[in-house]
């Protein structure tokens, strides 16, 4: 079913009422957020590769309040065990049965934090819940409801005693960002309400989870044009020809950023996919599933000169809406 102008405007609107309440607490971080956002109606989760003290917790709760959601903080250390993540059978002596505990995974919004900290088993404890929203344990499989949302955060500076995120793992999230450190005024700003250490308790409901949930099926309908989807199509296949990528973007990063451009679109008011969504959303969503060649990467070739390489390469269709 075709998404109407007007359901376009009312999720534009909505769109930019979640923004404006977590602005509140994220000060002048308005594209952070909308992206945040956009990763949450696209039913994605998000990776945040920043430094300590650049308020990720504060993010994480500030978008559970907002969307009136439970949220969790799962602190990733070595020892940490998969079962502290999903939940755990126990004997109930009294009643004779067993019983499963849920784990802090069963949350709207999951913080996962230093989560390259923690093992690769343990890791591998969110491969399921993040690709299917369920949690299998003993055999027996536990809906985590919805929303649901990932926000994993990774310190890319120190790197002693942690574990690189699998590829299949890199693959789950839809979107790859960081908050960074504010510009002078926000500092500012910051500072001279220093007193207040819980920004996130500014943010009050301004939605239902259920109208979240609504969202994004609504987004899933918006027009994507054939010509948009091979426009999309040849980014993705130029970054697995690129000469200095060892592995390029998969069928599941294709998908993704297919979703999140629909989303993206609707948050403007258009019922409609343009080029222009899918190269402004390429850096975020493809950059971090690119494996780049060893001696390119030691030349200083990133992922994201790849992104962007290949968006300058192919020539994007000329479209118009119906």
């Amino acid at each position: 079913m075709a998404v109407t102008h007007e359901q376009a405007d009312w999720f534009a609107d909505a769109f930019n009422r979640l923004v404006d309440n977590i602005d509140q607490a994220i000060l002048g971080k308005r594209d952070v957020i909308r992206l945040v956002i956009g990763a949450l109606l696209s039913e994605g989760h998000l990776l945040l590769e920043d430094f300590p003290g650049t308020g990720k917790t504060v993010l994480a709760k500030s978008l559970a309040n907002t969307i009136d959601g439970s949220n969790s903080r799962i602190q990733f250390t070595p020892d940490l065990l998969p079962s502290d993540v999903t939940g755990v059978t126990i004997y109930d002596q009294g009643k004779g049965v067993f019983e499963f505990h849920r784990g802090p995974i069963f949350a709207s919004i999951v913080l996962a934090d230093e989560i390259n900290r923690a093992s690769p088993k343990t890791q591998s404890a969110l491969l399921e819940v993040m690709e299917e929203s369920k949690v299998t344990v003993d055999g027996v499989g536990y809906p985590v409801g919805a929303p649901f949302m990932v926000i994993a955060t990774q310190n890319p500076i120190e790197q002693a005693g942690t574990y690189s995120l699998p590829e299949a793992q890199l693959d789950r999230f839809l979107i790859k960002t960081s908050l960074g450190h504010p510009d002078h005024d926000t500092a500012v700003a910051l500072l001279l309400d220093s007193s207040n250490r819980a920004r996130a308790n500014l943010v009050s409901p301004v939605i239902a989870a259920d109208s979240i949930v609504a969202m994004s099926h609504l987004a899933a309908e918006v027009h994507v044009d054939a010509s948009v989807v091979g426009y999309l199509n040849e980014i993705v296949t130029g970054t697995r020809e690129h000469k200095d990528a060892r592995l390029g973007v998969s069928m599941r990063g294709a998908l993704a950023l297919a979703r999140a451009s629909k989303t993206w679109a609707l948050s403007q008011g258009r019922t409609y996919v343009t080029p222009d969504d899918v190269r402004e959303l390429a850096p975020h969503v493809l950059s971090h599933r690119i494996i780049v060649d060893p001696e390119a990467d030691f030349a200083g070739v990133t992922a994201e000169q790849i992104v962007s390489d290949v968006l300058v390469k192919v020539e994007p269709p000329v479209y118009r809406a119906a």
